[in-house]
């Protein structure tokens, strides 16, 4: 039994040496030292041995069983080790190839566009002043001295929310003019404030949509006359476009204002020559104005005979697509990465 247990430990050593994978070092464990194992039988022999051979028998089992063990564990370690390093070599990035860039956000046209415009009037001395997008018939139609039959009244052109028979009726604010209502009931003059914000209207097609953005200005102060209007929207419209431009005043009808015009500057394009942008004319029609309507000071609780002021409306989506070059105000809301990469600029 002493040369068949030299044997099984010569062998179980080679073996383990040679095993190349836990997998395999794992089944020469169980040929080994499993219940069934080489050594297991050959222990289970000794009680057939006489018995002045079978301690010195015992003590050699002991020791090849210990023997083993060693060599086992020495050897899962290396092949451990080399599984790891295996693992990495494969899963190793490679550092020179260029990395993975994320796409850069932007700010939107017209956010810039309402970020320039808030600017060049604060540096003129205007605050900015904000309202909800769901008004009542009086902030929105009757303080403006919109009378009830007017055709923007009508349901063609304004979205009405559903109220109860005794409720006053809701609209979604088809201007931001009901913001200068609202400052001018909680404030006395002077006065000099925009109202930039969404508004809504039921109109869709290549120059509106139902949601688009405006900026209503205001003033009021003592003395305040037609040409203090003139100077300032002149000034905004050559600092906006950072160009020197024509501008010229139409007379026109808002029930709000009185006198009332439009307000028509050079075009970008041509450079007042006529092309197919302005009609041949010359002229882009770009906002419209006028004196506040004496009505509408007496509406909010201002003195109309000690103070007088002008209001101006503008379409931002209109100035934007001006300023951007852009010729279809839907793809303001479309989301195409193209169109908003193409124009977006990644700070103000």
């Amino acid at each position: 039994m002493r040369e068949e247990l030299e044997r099984l430990k010569t062998d179980a050593l080679n073996n383990i040496s040679e095993a190349d994978s836990l997998q395999a070092l794992e089944q020469i464990r169980v040929q080994t030292l499993g219940k069934k194992g080489a050594l297991t039988q050959l222990l289970r022999g000794l009680g057939k041995v006489s018995a002045e051979e079978r301690p010195a028998l015992g003590v050699l089992a002991n020791e090849i069983k210990t023997a083993f063990n060693a060599s086992l564990a020495e050897r899962r370690d290396i092949l451990k080790a080399s599984a790891l390093n295996s693992k990495l070599a494969d899963e190793a990035l490679d550092i020179s190839l260029p990395g993975r860039q994320p796409n850069e956000g932007g700010v939107h046209p017209i956010t810039r566009a309402l970020s320039e415009i808030n600017a060049v009037f604060g540096r003129m001395g205007f605050e900015v002043a904000t309202g909800p997008e769901i008004e009542t018939d009086w902030f929105n139609f009757e303080a403006l001295n919109i009378p009830p039959d007017h055709p923007a009244r009508e349901m063609h052109d304004t979205f009405y929310l559903p109220t109860e028979p005794d409720e006053p009726k809701q609209v979604l604010r088809t201007h931001t003019s009901p913001v200068q209502i609202r400052v001018m009931e909680n404030r006395q003059p002077p006065l000099r404030v925009i109202a930039p914000g969404k508004v809504f209207r039921c109109d869709s097609d290549i120059t509106h949509t139902p949601m688009f953005h405006q900026v209503e200005g205001f003033a009021v102060d003592e003395d305040i006359h037609f040409g203090h209007l003139k100077g300032l929207l002149e000034t905004f419209l050559i600092r906006f476009f950072e160009r020197d431009l024509p501008v010229r005043f139409r007379p026109s009808f808002f029930p709000f204002t009185e006198p009332s015009a439009e307000v028509d500057m050079g075009c970008l394009f041509c450079n007042s020559k006529g092309c197919r942008i302005c009609k041949g004319n010359g002229w882009l029609e770009v906002l419209g104005c006028g004196m506040i309507h004496p009505n509408v000071l007496t509406n909010v609780g201002i003195d109309k005979s000690r103070y007088s002021g002008y209001a101006f409306g503008m379409g931002v989506e209109r100035l934007a697509m001006l300023k951007y070059g852009i010729n279809d105000l839907r793809t303001f809301f479309e989301n195409d990465t193209r169109f908003l990469s193409k124009y977006a600029v990644s700070g103000i």
